[in-house]
């Protein structure tokens, strides 16, 4: 059992959407000692600076939720930085741990390292079993790498660090930069602007026909605490033989369409939804196979639209914020 009240918690990425959920978890789980660091406190892509941050503070936990994120614009744009930021954060945050004695560590990986033609749903052994998605292919690479860190740290060093795979993200705390932003939230500002600007339609990236899944970073917080608690034997037994990583998701996708209607019907928009089948689809179906997760104990609990409405809320209550990111 674990001593939720005495355990210090280093939660990296604190700030952004899934790091920020965690805190808010930990603490109402009865998480007491939760470290966090912002950027110009601590920069993960600093090898030295992590390394002193953590012979610091002694830890007993780690969520890596700290990477460099972004939709298909943002990954067709900035390719070198996606692999090189995220490689250092991980390399970085992932060594120091190891070399200051943290046993357990959880790294927050991402759907995309599947091949793009995956079966669907795909389970976690579909890894490496083919070509990647191009337009995310370094951000993916990367993720690769964190997952096969995690599993030779354990393999040569004993660790017990774990690996989640989730499902696209949406909540509180989302970006909603208008060209680097994953698809919700993307959704969600256009949608918006355009019924205060009273426009007649919105046009959305894409045939409309790819089918994805979505999960509420509330619910990716409570499966990240899960698989952390569960005892080193369970997760043993669940992960063998290379003590890799579980999928996260809601076992249950749409189509892009699907979302965009819904998405207008939260908003308020009641004009017109068009496709620009000119831009990039992306892969054309993503749904992950939950059931190792649901084995272990743990399903989501909650529905998009409900979601939706508990990301639209927090965008117009920080519309401002928002909008500037």
């Amino acid at each position: 059992m674990i001593a939720r009240a005495t355990t210090r918690v280093f939660v990296a990425g604190h700030r952004g959407m899934v790091g920020s959920a965690l805190v808010r978890h930990l603490q109402a789980l009865g998480y007491e000692d939760i470290l966090t660091a912002t950027r110009s406190e601590l920069d993960l892509t600093d090898q030295a600076a992590v390394q002193a941050f953590f012979r610091r503070h002694p830890i007993d936990q780690v969520y890596l939720a700290a990477a460099k994120v972004g939709g298909i614009h943002a990954n067709n744009t900035y390719p070198a930085d996606f692999i090189h930021d995220n490689l250092l954060i991980q390399a970085n945050v992932i060594g120091a741990a190891h070399r200051a004695g943290v046993r357990k560590l959880l790294f927050l990986g991402s759907s995309c390292i599947y091949p793009k033609l995956a079966p669907q749903p795909m389970r976690e052994d579909a890894l490496l079993t083919g070509t990647l998605e191009a337009t995310n292919e370094p951000y993916a690479i990367a993720k690769i790498a964190g997952i096969k860190l995690c599993e030779s740290y354990n393999r040569q060093h004993g660790r017990d660090y774990r690996s989640v795979m989730p499902t696209n993200l949406y909540g509180p705390h989302d970006n909603y930069h208008p060209d680097n932003s994953h698809v919700i939230p993307a959704l969600l500002r256009r949608f918006h602007e355009a019924v205060q600007g009273g426009e007649p339609e919105v046009a959305v990236w894409g045939s409309g026909r790819p089918m994805r899944e979505f999960l509420h970073v509330d619910d990716m917080a409570s499966a990240c605490v899960h698989v952390m608690e569960l005892d080193e034997a369970t997760w043993r037994a669940a992960t063998q033989p290379m003590l890799s990583h579980v999928n996260v998701g809601t076992g249950q996708d749409c189509t892009i369409r699907e979302l965009a209607e819904t998405v207008a019907r939260v908003t308020g928009f009641e004009g017109r939804v068009v496709f620009d089948a000119s831009k990039p689809d992306g892969t054309p179906r993503k749904l992950l196979d939950v059931s190792r997760l649901r084995g272990l104990g743990w399903e989501a609990s909650i529905g998009l639209d409900e979601g939706l409405r508990d990301a639209y809320a927090w965008f117009r209550a920080n519309a401002q914020q928002a909008r500037a990111a």
